[in-house]
This record gives structure tokens, C-alpha cells and sequence, in this order.
């Protein structure tokens, strides 16, 4: 039996994709296997592999795939752009899910600002800047495409002024009306707010959208795939990813991978890797500070941006108390990993900032922090040992400029991804 491949209908922020396959049909790379439903919000759905449907569930669709595989695709059939960015099933690739078309029909954005979200905000991941110094052209392609369908007046790629192999690559082959704007090395200088305020010096509510800017902000890799889907007529299939953390070897902690096919499951990418080396802690889809706890039989989606095995999680004190941050993990994913401390919750505090949205927290000026010396303090009050945060560069400054004279040791949502590749952890940071 060939590998299987998982292809769950809701990848997207949106209604889910209907099914237009029946199980026992033969599929090719890049054939339409669900579609957008009409008249609503959401994406087409296409099988990255050739081989036959094994099975259609309410949730998701299972396709076993032939041993030989093509390179080759189905080829969208639309010749307008933006037509084609729709058919092709394109999605923000960098963790939201908003279908792409939608974005670009806001009519607040005709005329405005494309940014190009190349900030790689997370550490660990790397494969958005790895593909811009492969390829800076297509990166490039993709941000004219956009900026024709809006009749844009600017183009601005936003990227850490820290990767300067990918930065030197792009200014030598930008085109007319466009530009690079250099941030910080901080986090989450990617949020999609925070790209807003720094490149053109606005601070939006939680509430607002770029749109209300005058501007769309597109994920790096979101653009790429707008070049093929334009250029080459090529659906949505594949994804650049980063894996990491506990893999066998010492060598090569951090790895990226081009172009996987979207429904393989996250076993065979850590096998891919090398394999995983012994004991871990958890297994992490997405980056250290928003990623979420997932298995080796879950698939890859299109949102997926890294695969990472953590280290083995230290024990905790008896108590613990939690201070979320909207920037970071949510408070169910902070509770996991208090769980994973062995530590019971004894309070929970939110940054100041931490706007409530609807269900989520949103910050109010993302990486910009007002201090959290009274969070710290209640939670001291309500009897914790330590603290977990997952605080964002700044806040976790000023956390650290307190907690510890409380007495209250400091953990971080992701400590145990940091320590399974070496990374400094997030505490102190200096500039």
C-alpha cells in the first residue's frame, strides 16, 4: 500500500471545502478534490500527490498514493489573476488562513500599499528567507502580480534587517515602485499590525485591518505561490517548511524543506529529517512562540510553516502561575504546558495589552509593552512559585526587570523548542 495522505477541509479561515471526489476514484497531482463552496468564504482544495481516493469523511479526505510519482500537475484552466489566485486555492501561508482572492478585492486596497511580510518572525524558522536567497526573483514576480491586480502605488517588502544575504538579494533585483523596509530583530515584529505601524508609521486598533491603511499584507511564501499560480498555472500542493529540534545527529538541528506535498504526514517529514533522537517533549506544528501541540500521523496543511520536536520539559515548581500574552500562547496552550511542567495553575493574568477580540486576545500595539510588574505581582499574591509567560522581546524584558526580585523564577512557552536546537532562550534581550 502506498504512503497516505490526509487533506482535512478546513484549512482556511472559512466555511470548509465540499468534497467533489468519491472514494475508489483515481486522482492525478493537482487535481480539484474539494471545492470553495459558492457564494462563501473559503478555498479550493487539490491533491498533491496522483494515486486514489481512499476515503471521504465529513472532515477530510484520504487519498493512498501511487509508488510512482510525476512532477508534473494539473494545470489551472482561468487566465485573469486574480481568477487565478482564486482557483488555485491560495491561502495566508504564514498561519492565518485567509483566503488570498478576499484579501484583494477589499476595496479599501485599490490604489494602496502591497506589503510583503518577509519578517520570518519566529525563531527556529527558517524557510521563508532561505527561499529568498534561492529565488529572490520570484518573490519579486509575485509582488508585481499584486501590485497589478491593485493598481497598487507602492510595493514594500519587510523583512529583519539581520538577514542581509537575503536583503543584498533583493535590492538587486527589485522593480519599479518598490522597496525593502528594514525591522527590528524582535518579536512579533512579523504581526501583521506591527508590519503596518512600522513600515508606514500606523497603529491600527484591534479592531482594524490593513485595509483601513490603505494596504494588504501578504506572507512571503503567500507571494511565491502567487507567481506560480499565475505564471505556471499551478494549484496550491506544496509547502516550504522548516523542521527542527530533537532529530538524531547533532548536526543538523534545524533543517528546511522545499516544496513538500501538502497532506503528508508529519512521521514522515521527522523522518526525512534524519528521524527523531530518542526521547522528546513534544511535538510542536508551527514556531516556537504560536505553534500548536500536534502527532506524527497528523498531516501537513497549508498554513504550515515548521515541525519541531522539543526537548524533554523541565520539571516545575508546585505552583504556577500563568501571565498570556495576545502576541503568543493562548491560554489553553499556556495550561498544556503548565500540565507539562507538572505544575498546578494557581492564577492566570493577561498583558494590558491583551485586547479582547471575539474568542482571542489581540495586543494592542504589538512589541511595544507597558510593563507587567502588577501582573507579576498578583500572581505572586495568588500563591505562585513562578511564573510562565509566553511574552513577546519587550515584555519578557519587563517581566525579567521583576519577577525575579519577587522571588519568582521565569519560564517560557518555549523554552523546551529553544533548548532542543540551542537557542538562547527568551529572557533578558538586549539590543
Amino acid at each position: 500500500m502506498g504512503e497516505r495522505f490526509q487533506f482535512p477541509l478546513k484549512q482556511h479561515i472559512g466555511a470548509p471545502s465540499v468534497p467533489v471526489v468519491e472514494a475508489g476514484a483515481p486522482v492525478s497531482r493537482g487535481q480539484l478534490i474539494a471545492a470553495k463552496p459558492a457564494g462563501g468564504l473559503g478555498a479550493n482544495l487539490y491533491s498533491s500527490v496522483s494515486g486514489t481516493v481512499a476515503e471521504v469523511s465529513a472532515d477530510q479526505i484520504t487519498i493512498c498514493a501511487a509508488e510512482e510519482q510525476p512532477k508534473d500537475y494539473v494545470k489551472l484552466q482561468g487566465e485573469d489573476p486574480l481568477k487565478l489566485i482564486e482557483e488555485a486555492g491560495l491561502v495566508g501561508l504564514g498561519g492565518a488562513g485567509f483566503p488570498t482572492y478576499a484579501k484583494l478585492t477589499a476595496p479599501a486596497v485599490q490604489g494602496g500599499t502591497v506589503l510583503v511580510n518577509a519578517a520570518e518572525c519566529e525563531p527556529i524558522l527558517g524557510h521563508n528567507i532561505a527561499a529568498i536567497e534561492k529565488n529572490p526573483e520570484q518573490l519579486v514576480r509575485g509582488l508585481r502580480i499584486v501590485m497589478d491586480i491593485l493598481h497598487a502605488k507602492e510595493g514594500v517588502i519587510a523583512i529583519k534587517e539581520i538577514h542581509k544575504e537575503a536583503v543584498e538579494r533583493l535590492r538587486a533585483v527589485l522593480g519599479e515602485n518598490m522597496r525593502i523596509h528594514l525591522l527590528q530583530n524582535i518579536y512579533p515584529m512579523g504581526e501583521e499590525r506591527a508590519v503596518v505601524r512600522e513600515v508606514l508609521g500606523v497603529l491600527l486598533s484591534v479592531n482594524s485591518l490593513p485595509s483601513e491603511a490603505g494596504a494588504v499584507v501578504l506572507n512571503a511564501e503567500t507571494v511565491c505561490r502567487i507567481q506560480e499560480a499565475v505564471d505556471l498555472k499551478k494549484p496550491l500542493i506544496d509547502k516550504n517548511l522548516t523542521v527542527a529540534g530533537k532529530l538524531k545527529g547533532n548536526e543538523n538541528l534545524i533543517q528546511i524543506f522545499e516544496d513538500v506535498p501538502i497532506g503528508r504526514s508529519v512521521g514522515k517529514l521527522f523522518e526525512a529529517a534524519g528521524g527523531l533522537a530518542g526521547e522528546y517533549g513534544e511535538l510542536v506544528m508551527g514556531g516556537p512562540f504560536t505553534g500548536k501541540r500536534t502527532s506524527l500521523e497528523a498531516p501537513v496543511v497549508k498554513t504550515t510553516g515548521g515541525l519541531i520536536a522539543t526537548e524533554c520539559f523541565m520539571k516545575g515548581p508546585e505552583k504556577i502561575g500563568l501571565l498570556v500574552c495576545a502576541c503568543s500562547a493562548d491560554e489553553a496552550r499556556m495550561r498544556q504546558l503548565a500540565e507539562s511542567l507538572g505544575s498546578e495553575v494557581v492564577g492566570v493574568e493577561f498583558c494590558k495589552q491583551a485586547a479582547q477580540v471575539k474568542a482571542a486576545h489581540k495586543c494592542e500595539n504589538p512589541g511595544k509593552c507597558p510593563g507587567q510588574v502588577q501582573k507579576i505581582m498578583a500572581l505572586k499574591k495568588a500563591g505562585a512559585q513562578a511564573v510562565l509567560v509566553g511574552n513577546c522581546t519587550d515584555c519578557s524584558n519587563t517581566v525579567m526587570s521583576c519577577a525575579p526580585k519577587l522571588g519568582l523564577p521565569v519560564y517560557h512557552s518555549t523554552d523546551a523548542a529553544l533548548r532542543a536546537v540551542n537557542h538562547p532562550l527568551v529572557r533578558r534581550i538586549k539590543e
